[in-house]
């Protein structure tokens, strides 16, 4: 079983189609998330919650919720309860109170899904909250709810205080949103680079294709792990390694680079 701390590249199966669930697990990602929320339309969120499983795969499946407010997440939790899924993906995260009260009425640890100004702001209390285990990026919602453009620049401050806010916590760095351009997997296999460069350490998936860019944009590239073991080759105390100090700082990053594990 795939722990939680190492979601590389879960994909999102819309769960009023049950049969994607089997080939979703067999698609190469690390996890499944049967989505209840974007990817259903309100007339079918009744069938979705009807379809939900967890006995197709031995991968983690999660579920991905309503949000708290709308007139489906009551129902969302009770389904939730009812199946052994290995954590609940909650949209518009913004308080430790509304985590709290999911992983009471389902049973399971949350997936916090920060996607709002709010939700940013609280970003620190939601992942010191016992109840979450992950902290994840819903960039495209977040830029909708504060009225920005959805660029790097925009926002690398609040995916780098996503990975602070993580930290702080102990926990697992958080999973970078999903990358909308399905036209060139080299667009996804970049922003998982990006993500990286960041201190992220996993990206949500939106369909099969993804899954392959993302591992490889989260892995070290060989001239990384070349650099890695030079370093570790040159001994202790402060030297030069390619014409740079290297000191135990330094150590550590390549370490972190051949402990790397997909």
């Amino acid at each position: 079983m795939v722990s939680l701390e190492m979601l590389r590249a879960p994909l999102f199966v819309p769960a009023n189609r049950p049969e994607r669930f089997t080939k979703a697990a067999a698609s190469g990602a690390c996890a499944v998330i049967l989505d209840l929320e974007d990817a259903v339309a309100a007339e079918d969120k009744t069938a979705a919650r009807g379809a939900l499983a967890c006995d197709f795969t031995e991968l983690p499946v999660l579920v991905r919720i309503n949000p708290d407010g709308t007139q489906w997440h009551a129902a969302d939790l009770e389904a939730a309860a009812a199946m052994p899924f290995a954590a609940v993906m909650l949209p518009k995260a913004e308080s430790p109170k509304a985590i709290a009260e999911v992983a009471r009425r389902t049973g399971h640890p949350v997936v916090a899904l920060i996607e709002t100004a709010r939700g940013l702001a609280s970003a620190r209390e939601v992942a010191s909250c016992p109840d979450t285990i992950r902290l994840a990026f819903g960039s495209i919602d977040f830029c909708a709810d504060i009225g920005c453009d959805h660029l790097r620049e925009t926002l690398r401050p609040v995916r780098l205080e996503l990975v602070i806010a993580s930290r702080l916590a102990g926990m697992a760095a958080p999973i970078d949103g999903v990358t909308a351009d399905l036209s060139d997997p080299a667009i996804t296999e970049d922003d998982s680079r990006h993500a990286r460069s960041l201190g992220m350490n996993g990206k949500l998936c939106i369909h099969p294709k993804q899954i392959a860019p993302i591992r490889t944009g989260f892995a070290p590239t060989e001239a990384e792990k070349d650099w890695a073991r030079r370093v570790l080759a040159s001994g202790d105390g402060a030297v030069a390694v390619d014409g740079a100090m290297v000191d135990e700082p330094v150590r550590l990053r390549a370490r972190a680079i051949l402990a790397y594990v997909d």
